[in-house]
């Protein structure tokens, strides 16, 4: 039987792996740990993400519902050596396909993944760095400030939920933490007041802003406008927007 060329192209960029460990880190953080078995040898930059594979692309409800066939979530670390990489997702509300494999992914479970994709990732030249974002952010921001070192300038701002929603970071960086307590985390004022009341060294550096859409908007905008920050020294990840299918 002749192969699929399409199949074949794709098999380059996916590869398997199978969940060894899946538990909280927070009461809306899951990690989850895949082992691949053989080498991981794609090119990688801590902030990227990969995308898994919840049903077969080639099958035909694949083709007539692409929409319904992967998944992204950002890569917290990464051992080629050890043959493994680890993900953190946030358990948002909702039902979506992409949060119930989330939830209930365990042990031993299978994964199809597709291999890192994204430009959202630090800028070396920059000499200063700051990070504002949400609980969905922290997944790109950890191993983004752990890779850049201890010596960096940092600063920063992460909203979540509650002190005990707090999604743990590398340290010795200390990003200033602030608390919704209730109020929406869409257009989140708190998190736009946090970023507002940083004592920051100028406008030279990089900002890199993720989490909800139109807070990532506001946050950008008041660097711009208040700030004078250069909108090319901004990236914005939008990682959900409330009624998005497919975005979080």
């Amino acid at each position: 039987m002749a192969r699929n060329p399409l199949a074949s192209a794709f098999a380059r960029y996916v590869m398997e792996g199978r969940v060894t460990d899946a538990e909280l880190v927070t009461p809306t953080m899951r990690r989850i740990r895949l082992a691949t078995g053989v080498p991981i040898a794609f090119p990688y930059r801590p902030g990227q993400h990969i995308r898994v594979q919840l049903n077969d692309p080639l099958s035909v409800s694949g083709i007539l519902r692409p929409a319904d066939t992967l998944r992204t979530y950002t890569i917290w670390d990464l051992d080629p050596d050890r043959r493994a990489l680890e993900l953190r997702t946030h358990l948002y509300d909702g039902d979506g396909i992409g949060l119930r494999w989330a939830r209930e992914v365990a042990p031993g479970d299978a994964v199809t993944f597709w291999w890192p994709q994204g430009d959202f990732f630090t800028r070396d030249d920059a000499p200063f760095h700051l990070f504002a974002g949400d609980e969905t952010a922290s997944a790109a921001f950890g191993p983004m400030i752990r890779a850049l070192g201890p010596g960096a300038r940092v600063h920063g701002a992460l909203e979540s939920e509650s002190a005990e929603h707090d999604p743990p970071m590398p340290g010795p960086h200390e990003l200033r933490r602030v608390h919704r307590r209730g109020a929406p985390a869409a257009s989140s004022k708190t998190l736009v007041e946090a970023v507002a009341g940083l004592e920051l060294p100028g406008n030279t550096g990089a900002a890199y802003v993720a989490g909800e859409a139109r807070t990532c908007q506001m946050i950008r905008d008041y660097l711009v406008r208040e700030r004078n920050w250069p909108r090319k020294s901004i990236k914005v990840k939008p990682f959900w927007a409330p009624g998005k299918r497919g975005l979080h």
